[in-house]
């Protein structure tokens, strides 16, 4: 039986596989970003999670503990089904700083449409520049996370050895150093 070398569908399940872990490992370093600026800051968790909940699907938590329990479960699921779009942008080509920007841009950019649609959130054009900044410092935390951790799931697939192997061939003829690679 012949495995095909170049199978579209085994591809992007890889993709998808290896986002998911990206996004858990992503989910993980934007939750202790936020635990450790919330004991510098003195600032409550968000309660996001479940105002979009709530508005979504209807349902709302019947104490103050279970809000917490449903803000949690939301924050990791959310995060982690992020990294689903870190294994499609994979497939375009893209790898580390400009793959991690790409996805930045993307799950930033969805939840300042998102969070202010279901009043769980300001408008950005609403919110004070410290403000801000944080958001975008625990998202960029979340993007480099998840992207060093697909990049390192992604590490030994077959076209990197191909790569590999074509610049080691070049390096021992010596064209690279005449193509100054």
């Amino acid at each position: 039986m012949k495995i095909h070398q170049n199978n579209i569908l085994g591809e992007l399940g890889s993709a998808i596989g290896k986002g998911l872990l990206a996004g858990l490992a992503g989910t993980a370093a934007i939750t202790l970003s936020q635990i450790i600026e919330m004991k510098i800051t003195k600032r409550e968790p968000s309660d996001a999670p479940v105002k979009v909940v709530e508005d979504t699907v209807d349902v709302t938590p019947v104490s103050e503990e279970g809000k917490q329990k449903v803000s949690q479960e939301i924050h990791w699921i959310y995060g982690t089904s992020w990294g689903i779009a870190r294994g499609l942008i994979a497939l375009t080509g893209l790898r580390g700083f400009p793959a991690a920007a790409v996805h930045f841009a993307a799950v930033w950019g969805t939840a300042l449409v998102m969070l202010p649609k279901h009043d769980a959130a300001k408008p950005i054009n609403e919110e004070e520049p410290k403000a801000i900044a944080i958001d975008v410092m625990h998202h960029a935390v979340y993007a480099a996370a998840a992207g060093l951790a697909y990049d390192a799931l992604d590490a030994g697939s077959r076209n990197e050895r191909r790569v590999r192997k074509l610049i080691g061939y070049l390096k021992f003829k010596g064209l690279l150093k005449k193509l100054k690679f």
